[in-house]
């Protein structure tokens, strides 16, 4: 791999490199993580060795400073080894491109955070599934900060995570309830991991419940209050970023599947019908491709707001819809074969069908597009 040096940490330079030497070693667990349940925690030492974890910090402060198009390629290329440890890597992953965009693009007083990513590697948790624009979990007002009461669900990565980057409702009499954002490390008494991920696919995501019990988060460590229930810049910021880095695994997820259906098909006599469905599958594969670049040149647009928004999730949806008819076809197109799971076909299947279940889903996001395109608000849309 290429690296140059800075202060004592070498910094990936071609990510895509790295990501797939490191997946070659993935695969070979992957199948029996899956089988397992088992959490992929040995690929996040090597994805810290390796310097991934820190790829998004801008170089300024210790880090690789790759841009989401670069981060995306890498997370693509990582799925087509173990989708699982791509996908919960994308949750980390996105959680750094966040604050570095707004670093370098809104000044945002957030640079504690990325150099502490960079020099020690600590792993950032989303609680995506909990902490939608509507907010959960209760927040008490108590001397000097907040008391928090919450279940986080869908916390991709917990086992290895650090830092919980989420929120809680505080129902402020003045105001109405109110959204605060804030990080909980996961160190604290008041935390624990409730182990329930038993899924039909992604099962080595380690993506289980985080319950938050009586920790206090002091008043200084509050990064944001909101309305509950609306959008918020922030949130705009947020949809820009990261569903392009998410949905890039889910893509890879489908392309690896079109790689094993046309290896398999090789191997039998052709014939029209699977011509045809060969022909079925790049096509639905190139729509997904095409949907993520648009997701991308949105991202490369900084500016983050409704319309960019409307343009990642229009996005969003068309990945999923293409991606998972891809992996369908891909099924089909391999033949008898695919129903083995040492052919590694039903797997992704599986894995591909967490694409339907992300913000915004496919109702909500209908609804935001159809408001946009109405001349509607959208700021209680989600």
């Amino acid at each position: 791999m290429s690296v140059v040096e800075l202060k004592t940490q070498p910094v990936v330079e071609d990510l895509v490199a790295v990501a797939r030497h490191l997946g070659q070693d993935f695969a070979q667990r992957a199948a029996e993580m899956d089988e397992t349940d088992t959490f992929v925690g040995e690929n996040y030492e090597a994805l810290k060795s390796a310097g991934l974890v820190e790829a998004g910090v801008p170089k300024e402060l210790g880090g690789g400073g790759h841009d989401v198009d670069a981060l995306a390629t890498m997370l693509r290329e990582l799925a087509h080894h173990c989708s699982s440890t791509a996908l919960a890597f994308a949750m980390h992953t996105h959680q750094v491109a966040i604050p570095a965009w707004r670093w370098v693009h809104q000044k945002a007083p957030v640079e504690p955070l990325l150099k502490r990513v960079a020099a020690e590697r600590i792993i950032l948790l989303t609680s995506g599934g909990s902490d939608w624009i509507a907010g959960s979990g209760k927040a008490e007002k108590v001397e000097g900060g907040y008391r928090i009461t919450a279940r986080k669900i869908f916390s991709s990565g917990a086992p290895a995570g650090n830092l919980l980057m989420t929120s809680a409702v505080w129902d402020s009499s003045d105001e109405g309830p109110q959204v605060l954002h804030f990080g909980v490390p996961m160190t604290s008494p008041n935390v624990r991991i409730i182990p329930v991920w038993k899924t039909l696919g992604m099962r080595a995501t380690g993506s289980h419940d985080v319950l938050i019990d009586g920790h206090v988060v002091p008043d200084s460590a509050v990064a944001l209050k909101r309305k509950a229930g609306e959008w918020h810049l922030v949130f705009h910021t947020i949809a820009m970023i990261a569903f392009p880095l998410i949905y890039a695994v889910y893509l890879g997820v489908a392309e690896s599947a079109r790689d094993i259906a046309l290896e398999l098909a090789r191997k039998r006599r052709p014939d029209p019908h699977t011509t045809e469905l060969a022909g079925k599958m790049e096509t639905e594969l190139r729509g997904a491709q095409l949907a993520h670049a648009a997701m991308l040149a949105a991202v490369r647009s900084n500016k983050p707001g409704p319309e960019t928004t409307n343009e990642v999730m229009i996005g969003r949806s068309l990945v999923a819809s293409h991606a998972i008819a891809t992996v369908e076809l891909a099924m089909e197109a391999a033949g008898g074969a695919a129903f083995y799971r040492a052919a590694g076909l039903e797997r992704r299947f599986r894995d591909i069908q967490g694409a339907r279940y992300h913000p915004l889903q496919s109702g909500p996001q209908a609804a935001f597009a159809g408001s946009i395109a109405l001349g509607l608000p959208t700021n209680r849309v989600f």
